[in-house]
């Protein structure tokens, strides 16, 4: 039998195959109980172009493991990536489903002007 963690994997390495073919940076996702964490990637995989959790000291007055959090690191991250230089990524949710969490930094990214 297989652990949700594993399973949650295998679907993650699937979607990263695929965004490795588009030749993009990727904006990975990772969600624990009471945090989230955003990373640009750089197209090979070699370096990281930005990152935003909340863990850092501006996002961790309010409450940070529910949809506001994540609405807040989500527009940082757009914000630190369009600084960058970079306005097109592949989202990489990690296995996660789309929805909650994972969706609201998905759209305050878009609204913050990444386009994936």
């Amino acid at each position: 039998m297989k652990s949700k963690k594993t399973a949650r994997l295998r679907r993650a390495q699937r979607g990263r195959a695929k965004m490795r073919e588009l030749l993009v940076p990727r904006l990975s996702v990772y969600r624990s109980p009471r945090h989230i964490y955003a990373q640009v990637i750089s197209e090979d995989g070699s370096s990281v172009k930005a990152a935003a959790s909340t863990l850092e000291k501006d996002l961790r007055a309010g409450s940070t493991g529910n949809v506001e959090g994540a609405a807040k690191v989500g527009a940082l991250i757009a914000e630190r990536a369009k600084a960058a230089g970079l306005s097109r990524v592949a989202f990489d949710r990690s296995g996660y489903k789309y929805h909650g969490r994972i969706k609201a930094l998905a759209d305050a990214a878009r609204e913050g002007g990444l386009e994936f």
